[in-house]
């Protein structure tokens, strides 16, 4: 039941001698109250929940800091190495006797 105002009417039917008679013995206003713990889990999640975000906002103020009091110059990107692009015979000797190796002899007579 939620917290809040309820009527309630409280009657009580009997029969006396074959004679239904209805009484009523409460009939008013009652307050429904959730439990006055010191603890809820509203409370604990809404406590945490303030806290994750002030961390959030620590995170985003430290690094708006860290962009500003970085200085202008940068250091030169260095060369990432992607492979290599020689074609020399000593590289491909192991692979000698396999089908790239017929079909690289095989493109460079086409060439000629």
């Amino acid at each position: 039941m939620q917290p809040g105002s309820f009527d309630l009417v409280g009657i009580i039917v009997y029969e006396i001698d074959q004679n239904p008679f209805q009484s009523t013995f409460y009939n008013g206003t009652i307050e429904v109250t959730e439990p006055g713990g010191l603890l809820s889990v509203e409370s604990v999640f809404l406590f945490c929940l303030g806290i994750a975000l002030l961390v959030l906002l620590g995170f985003w103020i430290r690094g708006q800091i860290q962009n500003l009091s970085k200085k202008t110059k940068r250091a030169p990107k260095a060369k990432v190495e992607v492979g290599t692009a020689t074609t020399d015979a000593s590289t491909d000797e192991w692979l000698e006797g396999t089908a790239y190796s017929q079909s690289l002899s095989n493109k460079s007579k086409k060439k000629k």
